[in-house]
């Protein structure tokens, strides 16, 4: 499978795919049979009383699971599984640009996921290219209506289990007419029920009057550089509780909240090269989000950068030592490493299986140590958006330590087996409307080598006057990617740098520079990097794949390659607007960010 991701700083993404999403995915539990309503409680979970929207999953689960290819039909196949996952959002959006509003909303929302297995654990409709099939998704009602939920869930129920049956037929034939394939591990695994029952969250409170004020300020902020011909300041509170419950005895209420704004800012050089900045700024709801004189003054950052980099040069292709800063080495390490450490990566005749025999094995240098780890919520005071308290597919988050001491551990896993692992690990995850597949959560990287950037910085010169170059360059600030993990195409990766910094050798002040782009393969870039920061840094964004977008978080400090490569981005044609912009004959000349300064 290709695997894209638009991660980092929630910009947007160079395809329509980056839909709203709710929480973690729109989504509903799992629920079973009698035995349900029997199961104790799972140690040190919380007892509630279940609220009327899981009761009346689970009633109609029962019933349908009970029922289903039972009816006399020989064509008809009783499932062996089946799960309801709703998700209940309520949120605000506001919305500004060039200072004035532009939209402001509020809306409730709930949608069920309903996902029938039929044939058994070892082969089921969901095997392979049918995966994907395996859920059908329905709105529900808003209220607590019982015998309206109980109908809406019977029709996504009825249309699921068609789909799937339609599917199973498919997966055995291909099954007799197919070459065996290299990993023949069952479609799913067999996992403990659990149950939690939270607090659902409550509706979502925001003060839209004076939101609305404080978001046309910030967008307002870039009327002051003429040369910024578009803007965008979104700010989006979201509360959601998502419910589960299965055939197996799993019920599941978990709330998530998450507040984050987004800016975006775009311009375009005098050759036709466009060129955007993007930050966001996240918390679990609005109040924990930064002062408004802290975001004007980021504001501002973003506008003279903008204004900076359009008059920059443009790159010319490099290979040669370069710096990571904190947050570049963090969306490099998800795009690069992360997205080949999820569990389906290792299997299927298709992919490219990059680490699936490195088990054991060091894949970057000893000093270097990987986990992930859903069930963190801040990372200092920082607050990371990958946090979950159960998966996708019901199952507790857990940290997870991928690779310890330079060597491969484990994969990120789902309830889909691979070989040598075949339970989940808690990172089942999916946006609403798609079956779950291992995926990153709060990815963290750590390390026993650690050195003042100042001295990373002397260490990359020297590292640059050895190989002959005349400089080496610092990446600060990086936006996105996407990675290649099939076979059909090389393994390879691409990551979108926004602020680049050529760092002389001779001593010259840094220069900005434009058009980059990182380019390489994973195994060899691993291999590459001498030394690290001593001071961790956090990116929150979105992260989009074949089971959806979802909220990802890394962390990462600085990094020292003692090779990267990099070429030109494609540049546009379009020439800088004919007419200017409104205004701009009186706006005062901003002050270019032409020189960096040195790390200290």
């Amino acid at each position: 499978m290709t695997e894209i991701s638009f991660a980092a700083m929630g910009q947007p993404a160079p395809k329509p795919a980056l839909k709203p999403t709710f929480g973690r995915s729109i989504r509903v539990v799992s629920a079973v049979a009698a035995l349900v309503l029997a199961l104790p409680a799972a140690a040190g979970a919380q007892q509630q009383a279940a609220p009327p929207l899981l009761d009346a999953m689970t009633t109609e689960l029962h019933r349908a699971f009970t029922s289903l290819g039972k009816q006399g039909d020989e064509k008809q196949l009783p499932p062996y599984f089946l799960n309801y996952a709703v998700a209940d959002a309520s949120a605000v959006s506001i919305r500004a640009q060039f200072g004035a509003l532009v939209d402001s909303s509020a809306n409730h929302v709930r949608v069920a996921d309903v996902q029938v297995r039929l044939g058994d654990a070892k082969l089921d409709n969901t095997h392979g290219t049918h995966r994907g099939s395996a859920v059908n998704s329905l709105q529900l009602p808003l209220t607590d209506d019982r015998e309206a939920l109980g109908r809406s869930l019977w029709l996504a129920t009825n249309t699921g289990y068609g789909r799937a049956l339609d599917n199973y037929l498919r997966v055995k034939t291909e099954a007799e007419v197919r070459a065996k394939e290299e990993d023949a591990s069952p479609d799913f695994s067999q996992e403990s029920p659990q149950t939690y029952i939270g607090k659902p969250a409550p509706p979502v409170v925001v003060d839209r009057a004076a939101w609305e004020q404080r978001v046309k300020a910030l967008s307002k902020v870039f009327r002051e550089y003429p040369d910024v011909y578009q803007n965008m300041v979104v700010l989006t509170a979201q509360n959601e509780t998502d419910y589960f419950a299965s055939s197996e005895g799993s019920r599941v209420v978990a709330p998530h909240l998450q507040a984050r704004l987004v800016v975006f800012a775009v311009t375009r050089a005098d050759d036709g090269m466009d060129l955007f900045r993007a930050q966001t700024f996240e918390a679990e709801t609005v109040e924990g989000l930064p002062a408004q004189a802290e975001l004007e003054a980021a504001m501002r950052e973003l506008g003279k950068s903008l204004e900076a980099l359009r008059k920059a040069p443009v790159t010319e292709p490099f290979d040669g030592p370069a710096i990571l800063s904190g947050r570049a080495a963090a969306v490099f390490f998800h795009e690069v490493l992360g997205h080949r450490l999820e569990g389906q990566r290792q299997r299927g005749n298709e992919e490219g299986q990059t680490f699936t025999k490195e088990v054991g094995k060091e894949v970057l240098p000893s000093f270097l140590s990987v986990a992930d780890d859903p069930s963190a919520t801040k990372y200092g005071t920082t607050w990371l958006s990958g946090s979950y308290e159960y998966d996708d597919e019901g199952q507790k988050a857990r940290r997870v330590e991928l690779i310890q001491d330079g060597v491969l551990k484990t994969f990120l896993m789902s309830r889909l087996p691979i070989a040598s692992f075949a339970a989940s690990n808690g990172h089942g995850r999916a946006q609403t409307g798609h079956v779950p597949t291992g995926r990153q959560g709060n990815l963290i990287v750590t390390s026993t080598k650690t050195e003042p950037e100042s001295e990373l910085r002397k260490q990359l010169i020297d590292e640059a006057k050895k190989q002959g170059k005349p400089y080496g360059l610092y990446f600060e600030d990086i936006s996105s990617g996407f990675a290649v993990t099939t076979r059909s195409s090389p393994q390879a990766f691409q990551v979108i740098p926004l602020v680049v910094w050529r760092v002389y050798v001779d001593g010259r002040p840094d220069e900005l520079v434009r058009g980059v782009s990182i380019v390489g393969t994973p195994l060899a870039s691993m291999k590459r990097i001498l030394a690290t920061g001593d001071k961790s840094e956090v990116f929150n964004g979105e992260c989009g794949a074949e089971s959806g977008t979802i909220p990802v978080s890394a962390v990462a400090p600085a990094m020292l390659l003692s090779e990267m490569e990099t070429q030109k981005q494609a540049q546009g044609t379009a020439r800088p607007p004919i007419l200017p912009i409104p205004g701009a004959e009186n706006a005062a000349p901003a002050k270019p960010a032409s020189e960096k300064k040195e790390a200290q």
